[in-house]
């Protein structure tokens, strides 16, 4: 009966239960939604779509992907003001950062008369204290303006070689723009003539690295030519030109091809330039040569629109009046023409000494540098003023004068024997003819250009009525070539600079001593028409330490001297660096002295691998001392033997400095 009585009870109380169990689920699931609604709110306020909420009880989990650190941060900081962030779960990754590549390392040089300026970034190890010293030499009294940028990260491949290639470069260029990047080199730069423009693109490409692209935009600008000046004549030897201006490719070409048609023997070169009379000069000239050739002889002379055609001796006259008027009407209306039918000339170079002679005027210039001045002159004050010249002009030849004076002579002829003497001055060596209807000019020059130069000078100061030949022949002056030292030749020369001057280091290390850079610097310039010798740089010292340690200081040292020359743009392929510490002692090591001369660096010849051992000869440098170490190490050595060590003096102290390091 009490069983029975129980089982309200019972019931009541599991009903109790069911309901307050579920009276907590139904609150926990309200807050859950809450939760997870009011964060998902806030997420959608601050706009941060990629985290996904799940409320599970009290706890919130959060998941994604955030796109950095800072984000992922942000979304827990939000999530933990709707919610205690004690309950806040982190389940977010975090976006892969991309991988930050290296900066583009390049240089923009600038090269003028006013200096050089650079800009662009380069590598935080490039040495710009040595760059700016360089560009100083190169700029001269210029200015140097550095605009670079560096940034921390590793020297690119191919960057050293192409800064060294352009540092030479700009070197060879005055007027130019060079760009470096890491294995390229574009330079854009201006040169005087055409000719120096074909000698530093041959420079360049000759000293281009391997593996380094080097663009090369080198112009000539055209010259100005003053007069515009063309000369050509036609003989029974064939065609020639003295002179050949022109002012487009195209006239050229149209010049040459009348010229070749007339009789031109061999190839000619005709200037491309500025200051053409007129753009139908390539039609007058064409029209002068087709009327030499008509005419079988003889010589057309263009001095800027004015034109002197000069028939040979003993033309038939009718001949000589028909072919001049074909050209007078053929030529453009800007171009004024003088024909002239010349008499019969005698030259004979003997300055007319005879009475009833054409006055003649006589100027040789020897190979020696002698010149001697001969024949008449109309009074003393012409005469003083031509001698006056002729030393000017030639100053480094020693001038004769034995003219005479003579009454009589025909208006300008003072004017003619100055254009003949400035003319006469671009021969190393040869003969002036004045007369008062000719002048003559025969003789050497070693440049391509001086018998064009000759033509422009009597064209100009004599007016287009002139009748003058030019006889010069072009002696090409060939280049001696510079020969390389042989490898004898260069451990001599080191040996040499190193007896003026030893090489020092700081006390115990390998630190070379700032008071003997200039040795290294004077080293590094022999070494640069060196590189091709294979050479040992060996380090000692004297027997003073422990072996070990000397071993490894020699060794530094010897590494120290092929460092300090590869910064100074030598090429140390053949190069090796070696320490021997104490072996091969070239003094006794009992004596200071000893102990000095022992410390030291010598450059050897080494043999490549196939030598014959017999070449191997080596020729051993003076030693490079390591001088100020006495007085430090030897106090240091003292400290040694008190304390009863029995290592000896000098290198005892570098020995110990080692070891604490």
């Amino acid at each position: 009966m009490r069983i029975l009585s129980a089982i309200p009870a019972v019931a009541a109380f599991l009903v109790a239960a069911f309901a307050a169990v579920g009276a907590a689920a139904l609150m926990v699931g309200r807050i859950e939604k809450t939760s997870e609604r009011e964060i998902d709110t806030l997420f959608l306020e601050e706009q941060i779509d990629w985290v996904s909420v799940d409320v599970d009880g009290l706890q919130v989990h959060l998941t994604g992907t955030a796109p950095n650190e800072a984000t992922r941060f942000r979304a827990l900081t939000l999530a933990g003001t709707v919610v205690d962030a004690t309950r806040v779960i982190d389940e977010m990754d975090v976006k892969e950062g991309k991988v930050v590549a290296p900066p583009d390392f390049s240089i923009e040089i600038l090269r003028n008369d006013e200096g050089v300026s650079l800009i662009g970034l380069v590598p935080l190890a490039l040495d710009r204290e040595e760059l700016t010293g360089i560009l100083e030499g190169i700029a001269g009294s210029g200015e140097v303006a550095d605009l670079l940028e560096s940034a921390d990260y590793p020297v690119p491949g191919g960057w050293a070689p192409a800064l060294d290639f352009a540092l030479d470069a700009l070197a060879q260029l005055p007027r130019s723009k060079i760009s470096v990047s890491p294995g390229e080199v574009e330079v854009t730069a201006i040169s005087d003539s055409a000719e120096q423009r074909r000698k530093l693109m041959a420079s360049l490409k000759s000293e281009q690295p391997d593996g380094i692209e080097v663009v090369l935009d080198i112009s000539a600008p055209r010259p100005v030519i003053t007069p515009f000046t063309l000369r050509f004549l036609l003989d029974e030897s064939g065609g020639r030109f003295d002179a050949c201006s022109a002012d487009t490719e195209d006239g050229r070409a149209r010049i040459l091809a009348a010229a070749a048609e007339a009789g031109l023997q061999g190839t000619a070169g005709c200037t491309l330039g500025l200051g053409v009379p007129s753009p139908r000069w390539p039609d007058a000239v064409t029209e002068g040569i087709s009327a030499l050739s008509r005419l079988g002889g003889g010589s057309i002379t263009f001095s800027d629109a004015d034109v002197t055609f000069v028939a040979p001796e003993n033309t038939p006259q009718s001949k000589f009046d028909r072919i001049v008027g074909e050209l007078e009407a053929a030529l453009p209306d800007v171009f004024s023409l003088h024909a002239v039918l010349p008499e019969p000339v005698k030259i004979d170079g003997s300055g007319a000494e005879a009475p009833d002679a054409a006055p003649e005027f006589v100027a040789t210039l020897s190979p020696e540098g002698l010149l001697q001045l001969r024949g008449r002159m109309a009074d003393e004050r012409q005469r003083d003023a031509v001698n006056g010249f002729a030393r000017a002009r030639f100053s480094s030849a020693e001038v004769d004068a034995a003219t005479r004076v003579v009454e009589g002579l025909p208006a300008g002829w003072a004017g003619r024997v100055f254009s003949g003497l400035e003319a006469l001055s671009n021969l190393s060596n040869g003969v002036l003819v004045v007369q008062p209807d000719f002048i003559e000019i025969r003789g050497d020059t070693s440049d391509p250009d001086a018998k064009a130069e000759i033509s422009r000078i009597l064209s100009a100061h004599l007016g287009s009525a002139e009748n003058f030949n030019i006889k010069v022949v072009y002696h090409e002056v060939v280049e001696e070539v510079e020969t390389l030292p042989t490898p004898e030749e260069c451990v001599a020369a080191i040996q040499a600079i190193l007896a003026e001057r030893k090489i020092s280091f700081e006390p115990g290390s390998a630190d070379i001593d700032s008071g003997t850079r200039g040795t290294i610097e004077r080293i590094a310039d022999v070494m640069k028409d060196c590189t091709a010798v294979p050479m040992e740089i060996a380090g000692y010292t004297d027997s003073q330490g422990r072996e070990s340690m000397n071993l490894g200081l020699s060794q530094r040292r010897a590494e120290a001297v092929l460092e300090a020359l590869m910064a100074r743009r030598v090429l140390v392929a053949n190069l090796t660096a070696k320490g021997y510490g104490e072996e091969n002692p070239i003094a006794d090591n009992d004596t200071e002295e000893g102990r000095e001369a022992n410390r030291r660096i010598e450059f050897t010849l080494r043999l490549r691998e196939g030598d014959d051992d017999a070449a191997a000869e080596e020729v051993d440098g003076p030693e490079v001392a390591a001088e100020g170490e006495s007085g430090e190490d030897e106090a240091a050595a003292e400290d040694e033997d008190s304390a009863g060590s029995g290592d000896g003096d000098d290198d005892a102290g570098e020995g110990e400095t080692e070891s604490s390091e």
